[in-house]
C-alpha cells in the first residue's frame, strides 16, 4: 500500500461525453434547477405570507420545500459545471462532502414524509385533538428529530468513508458522488461500510415507510366511515399530494437500490438517480400547487399582490 498512489481527485463522467450534446444538457438541467429554486421558494414564501397556512400541515410542507432546494443544490451546480468543463473532476474532499449532504437530506426527507403522514392521520382520525397533539413544540421536535437523525446517519457513514484508501482507478460513471460507487473504487475492504449503510439505511427507511403506511391505513379506514361524499372527497384531497410525493420518493429509491446493477449499461443506473436527485425536487411544489386548492390560492394571491404593488 505504501508504493501505491493516493487518489486526490475523482472524474465524474456524467450523462454524456459528446461535446455537441453537453451544451444542450446544460441548458435543460439549468432550466430544471431554476424551476426547482423558483417553485420551492414561491411555496415557502406563500406559506409564510398567508396566515391561513400557518398550520402544521403547511409548516411541514415548507420544510420539505427547503430540503428540496438543498437537495438539488448539492448535485446540480457541480453537474452544470462539468457540462462546460473538459476535465470533469471533483476533489476527494468535495466528493465526500457531496455524499454527506446527499445522505443527510435524503434520510431527513424520508423521515419528514413519514411525519407529514402522521400529521394527516392526526388531522383526519383525531380532529378534535389535532391542535393539541400537533402543537408548535411537537412540530418543531418532529422536524428537527428527522433532520438530526439524517445528520447522524450521514456523519457516521462519511467518517467511515474517509477511512477508506483510494489508490486508483478514479473514474465514477455518474454525475454525482454516491457511496456505492466509491466503494467500488476503494482499495480497502468496504464490508463494514456497506453493512452500516445497509443496516441503518434499511432500519430508517423501513421505519419511515411503515409509519407512512400505518398512517394511511387508519386514514383510509376513517374516510370510508364518513357518510357524506363531500366529506370523503375533502378528507382524501388533503392527502393526494402527499401520497404522490411518497410514491415518487420510495419508487425511485426502490428502483435505484433494489434493481440489480448493470455494469454494461451504466446509463440505466443513472436514470432513477436523475428522477430522484433532479426531477422530484422540481415536481414536489408543482404537485402541491396543482392538487391543493389552499396552496394554489395562496400562491396566486401572493403573486397578485406582488404585481399590484409593483404597478402602484
Amino acid at each position: 500500500m505504501e508504493n501505491e498512489t493516493e487518489v486526490t481527485q475523482f472524474i465524474l463522467l456524467g450523462l454524456s461525453s459528446d461535446p455537441w450534446i453537453q451544451p444542450v444538457l446544460f441548458i435543460i438541467f439549468l432550466l430544471i434547477y431554476l424551476i426547482t429554486l423558483f417553485g420551492n421558494t414561491i411555496l415557502i414564501l406563500a406559506i409564510r405570507v398567508d396566515p391561513h397556512l400557518h398550520i402544521p400541515m403547511y409548516v411541514f410542507l415548507s420544510h420539505l420545500a427547503f430540503l428540496d432546494i438543498a437537495f438539488s443544490s448539492v448535485t446540480l451546480p457541480k453537474m452544470l459545471e462539468n457540462f462546460l468543463m473538459e476535465r470533469k473532476g471533483i476533489s476527494v474532499q468535495s466528493c465526500f462532502t457531496q455524499v454527506f449532504f446527499v445522505m443527510c437530506l435524503s434520510v431527513g426527507e424520508g423521515l419528514l414524509l413519514s411525519v407529514m403522514a402522521y400529521d394527516r392521520y392526526t388531522a383526519i382520525c383525531h380532529p378534535l385533538h389535532y391542535m393539541v397533539i400537533m402543537s408548535k413544540q411537537a412540530c418543531a421536535l418532529l422536524v428537527y428529530s428527522a433532520l438530526f437523525t439524517g445528520f447522524l446517519y450521514a456523519l457516521l457513514n462519511t467518517l467511515l468513508l474517509t477511512a477508506l484508501h483510494f489508490c486508483g482507478p478514479n473514474v465514477i460513471h455518474h454525475f454525482s458522488c454516491e457511496a456505492p460507487q466509491l466503494f467500488q473504487l476503494s482499495c480497502s475492504n468496504t464490508l463494514r461500510n456497506q453493512m452500516v449503510i445497509f443496516t441503518l439505511g434499511s432500519l430508517l427507511g423501513m421505519g419511515a415507510l411503515l409509519i407512512t403506511l400505518a398512517s394511511y391505513v387508519h386514514i383510509i379506514h376513517a374516510i370510508l366511515r364518513i357518510q357524506l361524499r363531500e366529506g370523503k372527497y375533502k378528507a382524501f384531497s388533503t392527502c393526494t399530494s402527499h401520497v404522490t410525493i411518497v410514491v415518487l420518493y420510495y419508487g425511485t429509491i426502490f428502483f435505484r437500490y433494489l434493481k440489480p446493477s448493470s455494469k454494461e449499461s451504466p446509463n440505466q443506473e443513472m436514470a432513477p438517480s436523475i428522477v430522484y436527485f433532479i426531477v422530484t425536487p422540481m415536481l414536489n411544489p408543482i404537485i402541491y400547487s396543482l392538487r391543493n386548492q389552499e396552496v394554489k390560492r395562496a400562491v396566486l394571491n401572493m403573486m397578485y399582490t406582488k404585481l399590484k404593488n409593483d404597478n402602484v
